[in-house]
């Protein structure tokens, strides 16, 4: 009987202590902590540049043939964020030659992208209304489809690697549009 009774104890810790353990871990639906829900996403902290596109630095890229404009990114100011943003600077020229930099950064994961200021008059001005948006992929000045689609992004991935990113914005590897040329649709090498 002793033997018996030791056996019955143990189970009967077995079960308490199984039990114990079952009620602090909780169920993840009551809780809230879905161990497979995705992550929300949490933007770091984005600091204006400091001062304007560099004209050494900016590297043109086809947009579509039916736009009428120029577009260039700066390559130095591209950031490749441990939030999963990349931010860059987009200087855009319109036919007469007047010039516009934006401050934006994209997101692959989500594909959208964010005006975060303008250059004006040689300051950057931050954007008030700043707010993730959308890409565009079926309008002429599609350069945010451009970049995500042929440098920034592989499919919904941030490409971590800037050597593959200046790569892919070499003309002859860009694939943001349907041929390496610039907006008017001239051959860039």
């Amino acid at each position: 009987m002793n033997a018996a009774f030791k056996k019955i104890s143990i189970y009967a810790m077995s079960i308490s202590i199984g039990a114990g353990l079952m009620a602090c871990t909780g169920d993840p639906l009551q809780s809230g902590l879905d161990p497979f829900a995705p992550m929300a996403f949490k933007e770091g902290t984005t600091t204006m540049p400091s001062s304007p596109p560099n004209p050494s630095t900016l590297t043109p890229f086809y947009v579509s043939e039916r736009t009428v404009f120029k577009f260039a990114i700066d390559t130095n100011s591209i950031s490749i964020g441990k939030d999963g943003i990349t931010r860059y600077i987009v200087v855009m020229t319109n036919p007469s030659g007047e010039q516009q930099a934006q401050y934006e950064g994209i997101r692959c994961d989500s594909f959208q992208w964010r005006l975060y200021g303008n250059l004006e008059n040689g300051v950057w001005r931050e954007n008030p209304l700043s707010s993730w948006r959308e890409i565009q992929s079926k309008v002429p000045n599609r350069y945010q489809a451009a970049l995500a689609q042929g440098a920034l992004c592989n499919l919904n991935e941030q490409v971590k690697n800037m050597a593959a990113i200046m790569k892919s914005l070499n003309p002859g590897n860009f694939t943001g549009g349907t041929q390496p040329s610039n907006s008017f649709g001239i051959i860039v090498n």
